[in-house]
């Protein structure tokens, strides 16, 4: 398949208004002694609200800018004094979507606390760290407020930002972390959990790494990075299987070092750097708004580096991976807000057009038609099946091999949310029903932008289920218990609010065809 660059664009356009930051202090925060905790670079003085505390803006490493503009990242500066927590520090850079306006900060290393407000004692409480997602482009950890996460479990919640396109992962032959600096920022995260966790009552023994799209593709990549071996103990991948491939048009996975490289001359060219005598000093004196312009839409991690040093699915077949509990899965149709986009922009579905829109994305003429044949088109459903192509190819047979090859490793747990009824990523009113889209889970396990979603009474016991599930699986390495329905590890367990059980695989998917898709 070939890349549809712009649809992606579309899609974080879409999911900005439902993940929009915004830094405003809730009117029922307040702050009192017991919200003021000692970690290793000082004191931080954070909110207090019902059921739980949050820490917000805490600096886990250096800001990256002048020569540590694509530099490892550096320990954060202490500070004396009591440091204020009670706001959400910068998102990094990045264009306007997500982020109203964008952002040009570099200042961005920072990550996010939210702890019950139960006492720390003994015993100490189960760590998740959450990854966000926007296609290593865009996003921010204060997009996601886990309170209900927090309150329900009992755990410690940790969101973090992390360096995003040509500043995260500009490939050049002569840079150290060349293509992997956004992934050395999700390491110095865990590493600062491990050192600092335990003052906001988390047991640094026990940390679940999870992420959601991009960030999933990140899970997949520390999972098969040799540094991150301890930082971690379990996995949770949603809607990106670590088989995605970036040829694929619609998963950001890791691409080869030689991609990436040859990306960054492009992007050192387009600012006036290609024939510099130094191209990385030019580049650090580029202004990041510059650097925003030049850079591709799409970008992945590079392996064939010391951080990751082969294909995350490659070490993954080869059993080259970290042996922790993944609890893994996809939406059941990841691809219909994609569809919906390519439609709004122009693309018209119907049975007369469908086979020429197939060649578009699998220039193979053969493959093209077995495609067009296994998912017919009618007049009144060309979206939702194109939607049902992407979503087969890029996301369920992927997730599905994925958690197959894991399988054989480690213990897995897998799942397939399936609410066709699911609040839209955006008000926007899209030209076809969406159903169980892309990231159309996560707002039923976090509050996205700090606001929660309308639910139906049966989406709100989906909801706190798919809470107990995880929360469970980050405490023990297993999601079951007495009052959820039993989630057994041979099957993918179906996420529905009218069905909660096994399915395997849903009947819906055609994985046969994409398993012999070169």
């Amino acid at each position: 398949m070939r890349r549809h660059t712009a649809v992606w664009t579309g899609l974080t356009t879409a999911l900005a208004g439902a993940l929009a930051v915004s830094p405003a202090l809730p009117a029922q925060a307040r702050t009192d002694t017991a919200s003021v905790v000692r970690i290793q670079s000082g004191q931080v003085r954070g909110t207090a609200h019902t059921g739980y505390r949050a820490f917000n803006g805490i600096p886990y490493a250096a800001p990256p800018v002048g020569a540590l503009r694509w530099a490892a990242p550096r320990p954060a500066a202490s500070w004396t004094g009591v440091r204020d927590a009670t706001r959400t520090a910068s998102p990094c850079p990045q264009p306007a979507g997500e982020v109203p306006g964008g952002s040009t900060n570099e200042d961005c290393l920072y990550l996010n606390v939210t702890t019950p407000s139960k006492p720390t004692g003994l015993p100490r409480k189960p760590v998740v760290l959450w990854v966000h997602g926007g296609g290593f482009t865009t996003g921010a950890g204060s997009s996601y407020d886990p309170h209900r996460m927090a309150v329900s479990g009992d755990v410690v919640v940790v969101t973090v930002n992390y360096r995003l396109g040509t500043l995260g992962f500009l490939g050049n032959a002569r840079l150290p972390g060349s293509g992997t600096f956004g992934l050395a920022d999700q390491h110095a995260a865990l590493r600062w959990v491990r050192a600092n966790i335990g003052a906001f009552g988390g047991d640094p023994g026990n940390v679940t790494l999870a992420g959601q799209s991009a960030g999933a593709f990140s899970v997949c990549a520390q999972l098969a990075s040799p540094s991150a071996a301890g930082l971690f103990h379990r996995a949770i991948i949603e809607s990106g299987a670590c088989t995605g491939r970036p040829e694929h048009p619609f998963a950001p996975s890791a691409a080869p070092r030689s991609t990436t490289d040859q990306a960054g001359v492009k992007l050192a060219t387009r600012v006036g750097c290609g024939h510099a005598s130094d191209v990385v000093a030019c580049l650090r004196r580029v202004k990041v708004s510059r650097l925003l312009a030049a850079q591709a839409v799409d970008q992945q991690p590079s392996y064939g580096t010391p951080l990751l040093p082969e294909d995350p699915g490659a070490a993954l077949a080869a059993g080259r991976i970290h042996r922790v509990p993944v609890l893994i899965g996809n939406n059941h149709d990841e691809g219909s807000a994609w569809s919906a986009g390519i439609i709004e922009a122009g693309t018209s579905i119907t049975p007369a057009t469908w086979p020429d829109v197939a060649k578009t994305f699998i220039p193979d003429p053969t493959r093209a038609e077995e495609v067009v044949h296994t998912y017919p088109v009618t007049e009144t459903d060309g979206g939702p099946v194109f939607g049902a192509v992407i979503g087969d190819s890029n996301f369920a047979c992927p997730t599905l091999r994925t958690g197959s090859l894991l399988a054989t490793r480690t213990p897995v747990w897998r799942y397939e949310f399936a609410d066709p009824h699911a609040p839209r990523p955006s008000p926007a009113t899209p030209p076809f029903p969406l159903g169980a889209t892309h990231a159309a889970e996560l707002t039923y396990l976090f509050d996205l932008g700090g606001k929660p979603r309308d639910m139906t009474p049966d989406q709100k016991r989906l909801a706190a289920t798919m809470i107990d599930y995880w929360i469970r699986f980050a405490r023990t390495g297993n999601p079951n218990g007495s009052d959820t329905p039993h989630w057994r590890r041979s099957t993918v367990q179906s996420l529905a609010p009218d069905r909660i059980g096994p399915t395997y695989p849903s009947p819906s998917h055609h994985c046969a065809l994409w398993s012999t898709m070169p």
